[in-house]
């Protein structure tokens, strides 16, 4: 042991010249501070590659895959109708013979559908008034600030003919 005040030194490592570094287990590693020969290297994005250029998500693949076209036979005849359209039929008819699972289904749609309907509906005519009370109010302005222009130029009119 060291007598006094004087730190307690390793022998080995007073003779390399001082204290050792510390090993890079004992470095600040934890909860958001991975080891630094982990981390990102400045001016590297951590995703080189990225989202490769026209990939689609779940909703546009969707929505396409409901627009596209198909043949059906329709009393006797072959028609070309949307997925949709044709799923929507199956629904239907499915629900007329007695699928209650299915009437269950188109029933939901149906209040759906109505409720978004009647939702816009008197939206629409309320924005519809309210819109033309604006352009009646623009309209007003416009016709004053085209009377008093013409009051202006007929009393420059006068002046200039007294002259």
């Amino acid at each position: 042991m060291s007598s006094g005040n004087a730190p307690d030194v390793n022998p080995e490592t007073e003779a390399e010249g001082g204290t050792k570094p510390e090993p890079e287990s004992r470095q600040c590693v934890g909860y958001g501070k991975p080891p630094e020969a982990t981390r990102f290297q400045k001016g590297c994005s951590g995703n080189p590659k990225g989202r490769p250029k026209g990939s689609l998500n779940v909703a546009t693949v969707f929505i396409k895959t409901l627009r596209e076209r198909v043949v059906i036979n329709e009393h006797g005849q072959r028609k070309t109708v949307t997925k949709l359209e044709a799923a929507l039929k199956q629904l239907v008819n499915k629900a007329a013979s007695g699928d209650l699972r299915a009437l269950r289904q188109l029933v939901e749609l149906a209040h759906g559908a109505e409720a978004k309907q009647n939702a816009s509906g008197p939206q629409n005519a309320a924005t519809d008034e309210f819109d033309q009370e604006v352009i009646n109010g623009i309209l007003k302005r416009l016709e004053t600030a085209k009377e008093e222009e013409q009051e202006v130029q007929e009393g420059n009119n006068g002046d200039n003919d007294a002259n």
